[in-house]
């Protein structure tokens, strides 16, 4: 039996995890022994805790509970406190996803103690390493034993940076390198079909289909720049006085946090007393899969939020000067309107092409999870043969 710890720590890499979750449930059970470990790095209970149930995923066995801390300190907590864990559960394999400090964290702790990484959106590169998260994918890329691409485009950047593909069985030097599509496409062929009988969100919020935009911003490269956390909201309540469309608006805890502080009253009124302006608390992810895919546009800065707009073809407005998910940008079916507060706008009431865009199937067949487990099990069968 194979033990592998499952780290999470970020809302998104639980909905992650889920697909994983699920693929051994259903395939591996016999196989793969599933530790999910939490390290706690998204607190509040409506950005993580109610998701493991909702998503049917198995309940952590550990949470680290390393919480609102600066990167270094919640870093380094987490590497003492992961320690402990592999210490105690001595897996074969520790798997994490994407770029957080609980994907760095974890498979830096794993490394040094000669524990295989696998990590899951390898490759994905922004070429900003001012963004936190780029340090951090950079870094799990080039210590991970087995690494898992979602676009072919992730496969050339590690190519450039020297990661070349080895048969296996791998190790953290010969790395074994897959294109394997995206596990959040399998998520969204899974849940879109539940997201309907279990989410009220269009009724509750007295929304029709194709009459609302979803607005999502939650990077500290917005919220915590004042500058450009006043240009995007003014874009957004300007756009509220030449169209009819409600805007829904989800407000992560940070960026309540930052809007309540570096904004000036006047416009704080424009956006929390405008009609045509829904604000939320965080949504758990039936209601936001289904406001994805009702809704006419999509704005964010979240990468996983552009890639759900693409499955559920909607345009998507990007609040970013970058995106690891270029091919989305090159197909036109996402633009790269940073904080340019006339760009936002100008997109928001008429994006470009609209009308003519095309949904090809760049991010696989939706059984990426299986692919993904049955790698892992030929890796540990190969390594001790």
């Amino acid at each position: 039996m194979i033990k592998l710890i499952n780290v999470v720590g970020a809302r998104p890499q639980i909905i992650k995890a889920a697909a994983i979750s699920r693929a051994i449930a259903t395939s591996y059970q016999t196989e793969i022994e599933d530790v999910v470990v939490h390290t706690g790095q998204h607190y509040d209970a409506n950005m993580s805790g109610d998701f493991f149930s909702q998503l049917n995923i198995p309940q952590p066995k550990y949470n680290l509970e390393c919480g609102s801390l600066s990167h270094a300190k919640q870093t380094a907590l987490i590497m003492n406190r992961f320690e402990d864990v592999l210490l105690k559960e001595k897996p074969h394999f520790v798997l994490v996803y994407g770029d957080t400090n609980s994907t760095v964290a974890a498979s830096l702790t794993a490394i040094k103690m000669n524990i295989p990484v696998v990590h899951i959106e390898a490759g994905l590169r922004s070429f900003n390493k001012r963004m936190p998260e780029e340090v951090n994918r950079i870094m799990c890329d080039h210590i991970s034993t087995l690494l898992f691409c979602p676009t072919k485009a992730a496969i050339q950047n590690l190519l450039n940076e020297g990661i070349n593909h080895h048969a296996l069985p791998a190790n953290a030097d010969k790395q074994g390198v897959f294109h394997c599509g995206d596990i959040m496409y399998d998520n969204s062929l899974y849940y879109s079909a539940l997201s309907s009988e279990h989410s009220t969100i269009l009724k509750d919020l007295n929304l029709t289909s194709d009459a609302f935009i979803l607005f999502t911003m939650h990077r500290d490269l917005n919220t915590d720049n004042k500058s450009r956390l006043k240009a995007i909201i003014s874009s957004v309540v300007e756009y509220t006085k030449q169209s009819n469309l409600k805007i829904v608006f989800p407000v992560h805890p940070r960026t309540h946090k930052m809007v309540e502080g570096l904004l000036d009253a006047k416009l704080k009124n424009k956006l929390f007393d405008n009609p045509k302006i829904i604000l939320s608390k965080p949504l758990n992810f039936f209601d936001i899969i289904q406001l994805e895919a009702n809704c006419k546009l999509i704005v964010t800065d979240s990468g996983g939020v552009q890639k759900e707009a693409f499955f559920f073809k909607k345009p998507c407005i990007v609040l970013r000067p970058e995106t690891e998910w270029i091919e989305l940008v090159n197909g036109g079916n996402a633009i790269l309107a940073d904080a340019d507060n006339k760009k936002i706008l100008s997109c928001m009431l008429n994006f470009p092409g609209v009308d003519y865009l095309n949904y090809p199937p760049l991010y696989g067949d939706g059984h990426a999870a299986e692919f993904i487990c049955n790698k892992i099990i030929e890796q540990h069968k190969t390594s001790i043969n």
